[in-house]
């Protein structure tokens, strides 16, 4: 199985909301602002084939759905549809894909499942051979949203989804379409139900699997949310979101499980570290992946 980092649509959003409560002195050594407060953000894609014989797609990214006044209002900075670019400069193209694993349906992870935005054109799914895969909580989270956080999500898309009649709602630690090969689990920090993939390590120590990889998705952004107490002023439950980090890292820690960074500009995959005072951290960082073994 070879893997792929597989870039989408880049923004510009606001870092004081990227990074919660902590002072902009501190968060912007990590990622430098713009003029209008922005920080630049990727929308990073996984792409792993063949995985359980199949071509697995985690995430989208934001795509290019939105008409040009709402992708200048997000700070999306293309208005082609880079993901589908990059997977075919990967050698794919969307009809090859067949899973989508989607950890949650907030615009910025889930815009990718549709066609460019055209003048007087309805909302289309792209990837017409892929089931989709999403988490139960989460999917009733999108039927029914929170005045809170209504605005992050696509009003078509849940249906558009169901009469595709390849929706896979998922509430357990497996899916039928890819049983062992992807283990998941479940936060509610930055939304309910967040669903986070891990495709399961080549090595098995005491019963369970070790040396894989995590899609890390809105639980830790990239890098610099690694560390316990950054969050970001968009998630739900910051207390809880940290309790929920804190697990997530002493895991893969424990296994040696990598960290793929879905909107990182930089790193797409690291492993996480511990210091002497108990704080984490990540080394052997690595900005893009081609065609990259899952043992490397």
């Amino acid at each position: 199985m070879k893997l792929w980092s597989i870039r989408g649509n880049s923004q510009k959003l606001d870092g004081g909301s990227m990074f919660g409560n902590a002072p902009k002195a501190m968060w912007a050594q990590w990622a430098a602002p713009d003029e209008h407060n922005r920080i630049d953000l990727a929308c990073r894609a996984l792409l792993a084939s063949p995985l359980g014989g199949k071509t697995v797609l985690f995430e989208t990214g934001i795509g290019a759905f939105f008409e040009p006044r709402l992708r200048e209002r997000y700070g999306v900075q293309e208005d082609r549809h880079v993901l589908v670019d990059s997977l075919r400069e990967a050698g794919f193209e969307h009809e090859d894909i067949d899973v989508v694993v989607l950890s949650h349906l907030h615009f910025d992870h889930a815009g990718g499942l549709l066609a460019p935005w055209a003048e007087g054109r309805a909302p289309e799914l792209l990837f017409p051979n892929a089931a989709y895969l999403v988490g139960a909580a989460h999917w009733e989270r999108a039927r029914h949203p929170h005045p809170r956080d209504r605005a992050s999500f696509i009003p078509e898309l849940p249906g558009l989804l169901e009469a595709s009649g390849r929706l896979e709602i998922v509430d357990g630690a497996h899916s039928l379409a890819l049983g062992e090969a992807v283990r998941f689990s479940f936060s509610d920090g930055h939304t309910p139900g967040l669903m986070l993939a891990e495709i399961a390590g080549p090595d098995m120590v005491d019963g369970r699997p070790h040396g894989g990889v995590a899609f890390c998705a809105d639980l830790i952004p990239g890098r610099s949310w690694v560390h316990l107490p950054i969050t970001m002023g968009y998630d739900r439950n910051a207390e809880l979101l940290i309790d929920e980090k804190r697990a997530f890292l002493e895991d893969k820690l424990a296994r040696g499980v990598h960290l793929f960074f879905t909107h990182d500009p930089a790193c797409a995959l690291a492993r996480v570290v511990r210091d002497g005072k108990g704080r984490f951290g990540t080394e052997h960082e690595v900005a893009e992946l081609r065609a990259r073994p899952l043992a490397a």
